[in-house]
């Protein structure tokens, strides 16, 4: 499991979009697995599950991004990514992983 938190001064929907965007069109294999989206009291909440095929790994991970903040910024950022291990006690090859979150890193 990787892990990445940040706060960018962006508006939240703009950000939203512009996140969304990259990571499908970032890898061939990426899909946007769900979503939800709420606001109250001002305040904006939006969830995103990615997925995609690991080359490295031979195996399929997952990338979860929670954006949360005013409209107009700045959007706090929690994004995590599971499902890159092969091993059955213990996680090895995490390398897949690692990559999927690069990419978020890229476009922040």
């Amino acid at each position: 499991m990787a892990k990445l938190e940040d706060t960018v001064d962006e508006s939240f929907h703009s950000l939203v979009n512009r996140i969304e965007n990259g990571i499908l069109s970032g890898s061939l294999s990426a899909t946007l697995e769900d979503s939800s989206d709420f606001t109250k009291k001002g305040m904006c909440c939006s969830v995103r599950v990615f997925e995609r095929y690991s080359y490295m790994g031979g195996n399929r991970l997952s990338l979860s991004v929670t954006f949360f903040g005013p409209a107009e910024g700045p959007v706090q950022i929690s994004a995590i990514t599971a499902g890159g291990s092969q091993a059955m006690l213990f996680k090895v090859n995490t390398l897949g992983e690692e990559a999927f979150l690069e990419k978020l890193e890229e476009l922040l």
